[in-house]
């Protein structure tokens, strides 16, 4: 059964791309709508490097994450998506990668990034899965070497990076790589986030470097149509 029950989640969490196996449809189209409002939300640097993250737990930000590097990776930009939830990773599910090397493997120098990266389906996009789960995620998202992957990626081979992270309040992982992107998306779930949880997760971006770029709405119902989900940015 519980094999079942795995196999079940690992196809619903590659169904969530629906940026790349229906480009056409209305919520790819607000993910492009989002993509347009992460560019425009700096005007004197481009944006190389933001993060997913949200308050708690199973609120939509891998799913966020995945389909925003896919619409990126779509408009012709090179595009990583990490995977920096060393806790409870999903986008190699999400994907249909092994797992057995990703970030840890490469923070840890066992293995070079350009041996670590997975290829997809989305021409220009690339996943990097995080990888063994480490002792302490947080000591190596903080890490130099963390700083190093970073310059390392921009400067040699991609456009863009997009981490998945774990949720904000429940450990410090996030609001630790906030400090070392250029932005971030918090993403809440309609009729799911208390707004105590939002106003808290906001206050704890504005402790950091990171800007926040704004927040997607997530789940929400739009009357009088089909669409049973919206995702939306607000700057």
């Amino acid at each position: 059964m519980a094999l079942k029950k795995r196999k079940k989640n690992e196809i619903n969490n590659r169904r969530n791309l629906i940026a790349l196996s229906n480009p056409k449809s209305p919520i790819s189209e607000q993910y492009r709508t989002l993509r347009t409002n992460i560019q425009y939300s700096s005007i004197d640097e481009q944006i190389q490097s933001f993060l997913v993250t949200s308050p708690g737990p199973e609120e939509g930000k891998s799913t966020t994450a995945a389909n925003a590097a896919v619409v990126f990776a779509q408009q012709g930009k090179k595009v990583l998506l990490v995977d920096a939830d060393m806790r409870k990773p999903t986008i190699h599910y999400t994907f249909n990668k092994t797992n057995v090397y990703g970030l840890t493997t490469v923070l840890t120098r066992q293995k070079a990034l350009e041996e670590a990266i997975h290829e997809t389906d989305q021409k220009n996009l690339y996943v990097l899965t995080s990888g063994p789960i480490p002792p302490n995620p947080a000591e190596l998202l903080g890490s130099n070497m963390m700083d190093q992957f970073c310059k390392e990626a921009l400067d040699e081979t991609f456009d863009l990076i997009i981490f998945d992270t774990p949720p904000l309040l429940a450990v410090a992982d996030a609001q630790i790589l906030a400090n070392k992107c250029q932005g971030t998306i918090l993403v809440v779930s309609s009729g799911k986030t208390e707004t105590e949880q939002m106003i808290k997760a906001k206050g704890v971006l504005d402790s950091t470097h990171s800007k926040l770029i704004g927040i997607v709405l997530n789940n929400k119902e739009v009357k009088g149509s089909e669409i049973n989900y919206y995702y939306g940015a607000q700057n």
